[in-house]
């Protein structure tokens, strides 16, 4: 007999997405206030998320992050990374320790 796992929480979710680091700054995307939103819904996954800058060069590599760390949690049957503008990220956005260490 098989058992489906059962959904991740947010929380499961968001320590997932504490991997996904932006190379430039050396920090994840939690701690810089990246990600915007995370919503679990019967093992379906949606993660808005945005960028320090719109013109990031490596903007696509972040979906694959996502995809790929959320992905491995148990009882995830989809994940759907969603990069959006609005509103715009400004350093406000980061934990104290992202200011800290970035010196904000």
């Amino acid at each position: 007999m098989s058992e489906l796992a059962a959904a991740p929480t947010v929380d499961d979710v968001m320590d997932a997405l504490s991997n996904v680091i932006d190379p430039e700054l050396g920090l994840d995307f939690v701690e810089l206030g990246l990600i915007y939103s995370v919503e679990v819904q019967d093992g379906n996954v949606h993660v808005t998320f945005t960028l320090t800058t719109p013109g990031c060069p490596i903007g696509p590599q972040f979906n694959e992050q996502i995809e790929e760390f959320v992905g491995e949690l148990d009882g995830v049957r989809s994940v759907q990374p969603e990069m959006v503008f609005t509103p715009p990220w400004t350093p406000e956005m980061m934990s104290e320790d992202a200011k800290f260490a970035l010196g904000y």
